[in-house]
Parts: structure tokens; sequence; C-alpha cells
């Protein structure tokens, strides 16, 4: 049970993008990353078919704890996906609210086709099943079965696993793509980030796991393409 309790409130509570319900944020930025071929060789997950790059969905979740189950609920959901002309759109829905969860994952779902092609660094373990988790506790049609799904932690074990220190996101962005952050918040601090923000807090770290989220989902797709060239 998550406990929220007053505080006197801060003076920064400003949450970036337009409110779309209320107490959920979208925001959506449009942009050149990647410059992805038009179909994306899948050999490295041991699919058969490559796949057109705008049916590919990178997404990730921020919640309110790492150990999942009834109890962990997911208080951003961020998206990554290549529109047809190649340019690379970012949204972020953002809750700010415990009861803005049913409009986040409503709007989430709208986002999603049947031939959608979902794309993540563990997120069949993690994330997948939280959202599943928390779209039959609220009494919503759950939308992600039944997809395709790349989770690319599992590909990158297997090239790496015993060349690196470890295969977390943060590795492989380093070694692959040479991202290296600076001034980041570590996902491990995002739930106290937002409940801060509930309890009456500043926004400032609320913001920051936003731009950690950005970075995540612009890595996963790095990393993507980075599998999507190795030789088969």
């Amino acid at each position: 049970m998550l406990s929220v309790g007053p505080r006197a409130p801060s003076s920064d509570r400003m949450v970036p993008g337009i409110e779309i319900a209320p107490g959920l944020f979208l925001t959506e930025a449009i942009m050149e990353w990647g410059h992805p071929p038009a179909m994306i060789d899948t050999t490295f997950a041991r699919w058969n078919e490559p796949v057109a790059h705008n049916r590919l969905l990178h997404f990730d979740t921020e919640t309110t704890g790492l150990a999942g189950g009834t109890g962990t609920r997911a208080w951003m959901i961020g998206t990554a996906d290549w529109l047809a002309d190649g340019r690379f759109r970012l949204r972020q829905l953002t809750t700010t609210t415990m009861g803005a969860e049913t409009d986040m994952l409503r709007n989430f779902a709208r986002w999603l086709r049947p031939d959608t092609v979902l794309v993540s660094y563990n997120g069949k373990c993690y994330d997948s099943p939280l959202l599943k988790t928390r779209y039959r506790l609220a009494r919503l049609p759950e939308p992600l079965t039944g997809l395709g799904h790349l989770d690319l932690l599992h590909p990158v074990r297997r090239h790496w696993k015993g060349s690196w220190e470890n295969c977390r996101l943060a590795t492989a962005e380093r070694e692959l793509l040479g991202v290296v952050r600076e001034d980041d918040l570590p996902g491990s601090e995002a739930p106290a980030a937002w409940l801060s923000y509930l309890r009456g807090g500043s926004a400032v770290n609320l913001r920051r796991v936003m731009v950690h989220n950005s970075q995540d989902l612009k890595s996963v797709a790095g990393v993507l393409l980075h599998l999507a060239g190795l030789p088969s």
C-alpha cells in the first residue's frame, strides 16, 4: 500500500507536457535518431522475417518499485517509434496523481496496433507483466498479449556476457553507442522522485526521471540498430 502523506508544497511543481486528463501529462518530441533502414533485420533475435521500422514501438516504464507484483504500479510509460519518414518520435505519459493511472493505460493502449512489435530492454520479464497486471486491476482490456516483442537484453547477453562487467542497459549503451550519462538520476531513485512529488515535493527529480527515461528509449533504439547490423 502506498502512503502519500501531506507536506508543505514546494514552489517548483512544474511537470513538462500537456495535461491531457486530470493528473496525466503527455510530452512528445520528434527528432532525427538512428536513421533506420526500411526493414529491420531481426535474425539477432532468432526471428525469421525482418520487421518494418514503423511497426516497432520501444517502451519503458517508471514504477513505484523494482520488485513487481500487484503492489507495484507504473506511474510513467515512455515510448519511442520511427515514423514512416524515418524520424524518431518520443512520447511520455506521466501521472501526477494516483487516480490518473487508468487514463494513462487507456492512452498507451491507443498507441498499439495489431501489428505493433514491442521493443524493450528486460521488458518481457518486468515492464510487460507489470503493465498486464495494471490493466487487469483497472478492469481494462489488456492490449499487450499477442504482440511481437523484441527484448534486447537476451541477444545482448548471448553476444557479450562474459566480455562485459554486466549486461545492464547502461553498460550496453556505453559499449555499443558511446553514451556516457552525466547528472543522470538512477532508475532506482524514480520511485522516491514520484512519491515525493505526490506528497507536495519539488518536481526537480521528477523531471530528471523523464530525462532518464528519454535516454533509455533512445539507447534501446540504438542498441536495436546495432544488433540488427551484426553479421548473421
